[in-house]
């Protein structure tokens, strides 16, 4: 059984025990239980069902494993030939792992 969720603007596929990276979720906390509402499709050991947008009474429950993980850093480099012109900027998106408990459909 695996469900389409959610998260903070971007969609994963969720199962019970995958591990995910989604963005930040503020007010997270190590050990805390999240849950998502947001489930978008579910599918049962082949019956498949999509949601309007939303599937009712469908959710995903999660686990906080690291409230704040930082990727890796992304390196902006702009420059004009023959101008002198040279402008590096830096980067680091920030993440939370989650460790999915159960979905419920």
């Amino acid at each position: 059984m695996y469900a389409i969720v959610e998260i903070n603007g971007q969609q994963f596929k969720a199962e019970k025990g995958m591990k995910l990276f989604v963005n930040r979720i503020k007010d997270a906390e190590e050990g805390k239980a999240v849950e998502f509402d947001k489930v978008l499709l579910v599918d049962n050991d082949g019956t498949v069902t999509v949601g309007t947008p939303t599937v009712e009474g469908a959710k995903v429950e999660a686990e906080v494993v690291n409230p704040l993980v930082k990727g890796d850093k992304v390196l902006v480099f702009k420059k004009k030939r023959r101008k002198g012109y040279r402008k590096l900027n830096g980067h680091r998106q920030q993440y939370s792992q989650i460790e999915i408990k159960s979905v419920i459909a």
